[in-house]
């Protein structure tokens, strides 16, 4: 996996969303953010995530799309079930994954962090084929930029998000990535 200048990745399939602006001028990205999603929630291997993250959801598709209605967020990566990456932002730019949100005394997240959405939900166990590429990712952005902590959605907004959830088992990405967290603290 190699990114370019402006952080887009060789390896994933490039989907364009339009939620994203630019970033701080002089702001490390120095975060990565762990997330679940699935829509609709619970079913897999549909294109609700992509539609969401391009404003083409149709709210008549399924009832709990309607609550998405003129929703604007995005991530820069999302890592499917079996394994395949698509990134929707480029690195350089700030993606609207983390909202309202706070990490070790810094507030709005999305200045200085990557986001990294996996297929799943609460209640699912994540696939050897996620944590794989989960694992090839996280160490390619530890290399480019200064990461200096990895954190879950519900770290950075405790009592408003959950994700990654109880199956995400920090254990098998932490003992991947430690050596280039631990040369950045």
């Amino acid at each position: 996996m190699r990114l370019d200048v402006t952080g887009l990745l060789d390896a994933a399939e490039f989907i364009a969303s339009p939620n994203c602006d630019e970033r701080p001028p002089g702001v490390d990205i120095n975060l990565l953010v762990i997330h679940n999603i699935s829509l609709p929630p619970d079913e897999f291997g549909g294109d609700g995530v992509i539609e969401l993250f391009t404003n083409r959801i149709d709210p008549a598709a399924h009832p709990y799309y309607q609550s998405l209605q003129g929703l604007k967020v995005s991530a820069h990566f999302f890592i499917r079930r079996d394994g395949t990456l698509i990134q929707f932002v480029p690195c350089s730019q700030r993606a609207w994954h983390a909202g309202v949100s706070s990490w070790q005394g810094r507030e709005r997240c999305n200045d200085f962090s990557i986001g990294i959405e996996l297929e799943g939900s609460d209640t699912t166990p994540f696939t050897d084929a996620q944590y794989e590429v989960l694992t090839a990712l996280t160490q390619c952005l530890c290399e480019q930029y200064p990461i200096q902590s990895i954190a879950g959605h519900s770290d950075i907004a405790p009592g408003r998000k959950t994700d990654p959830g109880p199956w995400f088992d920090w254990g098998r990405l932490n003992l991947c990535v430690s050596k280039y967290l631990d040369s950045t603290e």
